[in-house]
């Protein structure tokens, strides 16, 4: 089975940076996007960065031009470098991957999550 460990969470003051990788390992034939969400307190889990597998890049509007999404296909991982990072940025980092397990079966995988809060 799929599994996606997440790293790069932590604390940082407003305008600084994070990188957060997640690395997927198991049986995955092949991947059909990967990305990350997020979840502060009382929200809803909201998609903030996607990249498929031609590459094409998608971005919650709240992020754009702030965030960066990429990938290792060789190390099948996926980043996202955040800079100038807000108070409202702060919350539960997930990773997900879309992809099939054989040639006709496909599933979404999650990550346990990294805390992001950014504070003075």
């Amino acid at each position: 089975q799929v599994q996606l460990v997440e790293s790069g969470g932590g604390w940082v003051q407003p305008g600084g940076s994070l990188r957060l990788s997640c690395a997927a390992s198991g049986s995955i034939a092949s991947i059909v996007a990967m990305g990350w969400y997020r979840q502060a307190p009382g929200n809803q889990r909201e998609l903030v960065a996607t990249i498929n597998a031609g590459g094409g890049r998608d971005y919650a509007d709240s992020v754009k031009g702030r965030f960066t999404i990429s990938r290792d296909n060789a190390k099948n991982t996926v980043h996202l470098q955040m800079n100038s990072l807000k108070p409202e940025d702060t919350a539960v980092y997930y990773c997900k991957l879309r992809g099939y397990s054989d040639y006709r079966n496909w599933d979404d995988w999650w990550g346990q999550g990294t805390q992001v809060t950014v504070s003075s």
